[in-house]
């Protein structure tokens, strides 16, 4: 009989921990739903929206959300409203909402309302990849991009009025003028090297049709129509049009960059202390007069490796996150897509979810960047956000 009740009880505890664990996405739902808004005025700038999904800035939207930031005191950010930038339509239409239609006085006072200003991609739209004729990965004409005047302004008041800015790769390369560059350069001390540089997981160009046909095109026309190539590898492209690939095992110790982070950035911004990146990125170099770097990205190359980089100026470390955080003005500026990573929104309605990160992605997989989005991108911007708003807070 006693035996009988043992596995009565242990069947119904284990039940009882099935059911609970079933209803888990509930309780978690329910949480958010009880949870206080809290305004947090953010002026979104995105101009390489190709779909209304908004990939480059989904990621800065699933962290509003989650931490229920809201543009008013009832309203939650929407993606696929709340931004200045691009706005496609249906039938290859578009609207152009950037601050390009901004007076000087509608861009001060945007600056009055705005707590802060996230610029998440300023690269913008090019012909090919929105009309869809040629080949989408070639170069084509642009339709709209580039940090503008108008955004320039906007965060140059930002800055004077002693708000937080948060800015990240791609706003400083092409098709940003050099004339803006210079000035955005000048004003947050940072300087773009004039090198963006990405990891693609194969070089055959057999086999990887995402390989940029432009890039194979420049590299072929510098090297005798030759493209030696199979492995995995990085490919540096300069302004000048300038490329330079290392491939694995002839040039690279380990195949893909690294963002490294220093203590500060592992203790305040909860930070890994290292993790892979295999998106685009830019080369900067940060003024430490201005700023100071927590996180930097090395590319671990061997002794040829490292000859070709020395050869073309381009450094094997350099600033993957930089930051200026005093009295006068916050700036974060990410050396990287940062904010372009394909994470699925539902999630954001489930509160306590990070704490179930190990579970929604692949860790042995390093394509998947849903792992960097989960151990960098929302411990970090999380925490950006939330400090920034206490300090708004004991400021009024």
């Amino acid at each position: 009989m006693a035996s009988s009740d043992s596995k009565y009880n242990s069947h119904q505890i284990f039940g009882t921990i099935l059911l609970f664990l079933f209803l888990l996405p509930l309780w978690m739902y329910l949480l958010w739903l009880v949870m206080p808004k809290r305004q947090l005025v953010v002026a979104i700038v995105d101009k390489t929206v190709l779909t209304k999904e908004g990939q480059e800035h989904v990621s800065l939207n699933w962290i509003l959300r989650q931490e229920k930031f809201s543009k008013t005191n009832t309203e939650l950010y929407h993606q696929e409203e709340d931004y200045y930038g691009f706005f496609p339509l249906a039938n290859k239409k578009y609207t152009l909402k950037g601050l390009e239609r901004f007076s000087p006085q509608q861009l001060d006072q945007l600056s009055e309302d705005a707590d802060l200003a996230y610029f998440t991609d300023a690269y913008g739209i090019f012909k090919n990849e929105w009309y869809g004729k040629g080949d989408e990965k070639a170069r084509s004409g642009i339709v709209y991009g580039g940090m503008s005047e108008q955004d320039f302004e906007f965060l140059s008041l930002m800055r004077e009025k002693h708000k937080l800015i948060i800015t990240e790769f791609n706003c400083l390369a092409s098709p940003t003028s050099p004339e803006v560059r210079t000035k955005f350069e000048n004003l947050f001390g940072i300087k773009w090297m004039g090198w963006i540089g990405r990891y693609f997981e194969s070089l055959d160009t057999l086999k990887n049709k995402e390989l940029p046909q432009w890039l194979i095109n420049n590299y072929k026309n510098q090297h005798q129509g030759k493209w030696p190539f199979s492995k995995s590898g990085i490919a540096f492209v300069h302004s000048d049009d300038r490329i330079v690939i290392l491939e694995k095992d002839k040039d690279l110790l380990l195949e893909f960059p690294e963002i490294q982070t220093n203590k500060e950035g592992q203790t305040d911004y909860q930070l890994p202390k290292k993790i892979s990146y295999t998106f685009w990125f830019d080369i900067i170099e940060s003024d430490h007069n201005f700023n100071h770097v927590i996180g930097e990205f090395n590319i671990y190359a061997n002794d040829r490796g490292i000859n070709i980089l020395e050869q073309n100026g381009i450094p094997s470390i350099f600033p993957a996150i930089t930051i200026h955080k005093r009295n006068d003005y916050h700036f974060f500026y990410f050396s990287a897509d940062f904010s372009d990573n394909p994470i699925e929104t539902k999630t954001a309605y489930l509160k306590g979810i990070p704490y179930f990160k190990k579970f929604l992605y692949n860790n042995r997989d390093p394509m998947n960047r849903k792992s960097f989005f989960w151990e960098l991108y929302q411990p970090m911007v999380t925490t950006i956000l939330n400090d920034y708003y206490q300090l708004k807070k004991q400021e009024k």
